[in-house]
């Protein structure tokens, strides 16, 4: 097995902020009891632009990250997230060098 990793990259709407980081949290704790290999999560702010998040799940493999999103309900838990934002990326990565 490979680790690997998804990632967010959000803009949420203006006085949005609070929000969002509560159904980010409520999706990833759903997250953590319906799909197996997420080893963990996290959702950090930009000190400088309180509306810019990144997350980062952090999974046994692409295969149990691909589960992931293929799970029933996944896609109306992010859309609950995404409905806050004014723009959202998402991106897949593995690891290319570690120190």
């Amino acid at each position: 097995m490979s680790e690997a990793f998804a990632s967010g990259n959000w803009c949420v709407n203006a006085g949005r902020e609070e929000e969002f980081v509560g159904r980010w949290a409520e999706f990833l704790e759903w997250t953590r009891g319906s799909a197996p290999g997420l080893r963990s999560a996290r959702l950090i702010r930009d000190a400088e632009d309180p509306r810019h998040f990144i997350s980062f799940a952090n999974w046994d493999s692409a295969e149990a990250m691909s589960n992931w999103r293929s799970l029933p309900g996944f896609i109306e838990k992010l859309k609950a997230c995404r409905d806050l934002c004014e723009d959202f990326r998402a991106s897949s990565y593995t690891v290319a060098a570690a120190v």
